[in-house]
């Protein structure tokens, strides 16, 4: 930190530009990304659908990367890091997030999954050295609050159907997949490396691996004619992979992984707004206090001075 900063106190992380931007963007893509997996479940295998998503998102981030001039040339540490990140996000997470919607509602998975900053902050804990203050401790128990009234509305108005245990642990098996990527890309070996190339080949194994296991236990791929189907598709590839993960990374790297991890706190509240203005979504007072509970909650765990993790210009996920 510079002399000038000294004593200088910073704003609410949610009042600067380079944290509320990327912030609010995740959000808003992500609320909308659970209906379209849910309308793809009955076209396609589970397995080839996210196969088929992070195969364009794998080319369409390749291609962001090599804007910035730098090449793909990465250490062996580094694609092992690359790797594993690979296999717990594009690969682990994304399979169990797919099989969880089959038996569950989106609403229900989207609302469990603003569970991941319990698991964040732990394992960072543990493995990152990443105080818990006692703010985000009071913030996650108002946050945890509002999710578990969030929860209740969900199942009240569209109750799961089949296997509702089966479905509960492959979200629970997402959630902790998508932790320990979000942990590992807050390591100081993936901080130093450029965060697209490093998002790049993380998402080059992660595809490998997806087809990989599709073709071992879902058969030779299927291509469905369903101009919605490939619709679908190219948005979750290319908007809700290739534009959000370099900023949702890039949160994690700037405010570390236990409070980056609250944007899933905002999603299933945006993901009902959308639904409000699209579907004619009738809000509950259940829904309104869930979602008023969970925001405060996520106001007060992000406030604070500092970030963990200040913002270097080689590893901009702008860049």
């Amino acid at each position: 930190m510079t002399g000038g900063l000294i004593g200088t106190k910073r704003p609410h992380a949610l009042l600067r530009p380079d944290i509320a931007v990327p912030f609010v963007l995740v959000a808003l893509i992500w609320g909308s990304t659970w209906l379209v997996i849910k309308d793809q479940l009955l076209v396609v295998p589970p397995s080839w659908s996210v196969t088929y998503r992070f195969t364009i998102a794998t080319i369409g981030m390749f291609v962001l990367a090599s804007l910035g001039g730098r090449g793909f040339r990465m250490t062996i540490s580094g694609h092992m890091v690359a790797f594993a990140i690979g296999i717990t996000q594009f690969f682990m997470n994304f399979n169990f997030v797919y099989r969880a919607e089959i038996h569950l509602t989106s609403g229900i998975v989207a609302v469990l999954f603003a569970f991941l900053m319990v698991p964040n902050a732990i394992l960072g804990l543990i493995f990152l050295e990443n105080r818990i203050t006692r703010r985000f401790m009071i913030g996650t128990l108002i946050a945890l609050a509002g999710i578990a009234l969030l929860l209740v509305h969900e199942a009240r108005e569209a109750p799961p159907t089949g296997l509702v245990g089966l479905g509960i642990l492959f979200a629970a098996l997402g959630i902790l997949s998508a932790s320990s990527a979000n942990v590992l890309q807050a390591t100081e070996t993936a901080r130093k490396r450029p965060l697209l190339v490093m998002l790049a080949w993380a998402m080059l194994w992660g595809t490998l691996a997806d087809a990989i296991f599709a073709w071992t236990f879902a058969g030779p791929p299927v291509f469905p004619a369903n101009p919605r189907y490939w619709a679908g598709v190219a948005y979750l590839g290319i908007v809700g992979s290739v534009v959000t993960f370099p900023l949702y990374f890039g949160l994690i790297r700037d405010l570390g992984p236990g409070r980056a991890a609250y944007n899933g706190v905002a999603v299933p509240v945006v993901a009902m707004t959308l639904s409000t203005i699209f579907e004619g979504y009738q809000w509950s007072w259940l829904a309104v206090a869930g979602g008023v509970l969970a925001l405060a909650g996520l106001v007060v765990a992000l406030r604070g001075r500092h970030a963990p993790y200040p913002r270097k210009s080689s590893i901009s996920p702008l860049r």
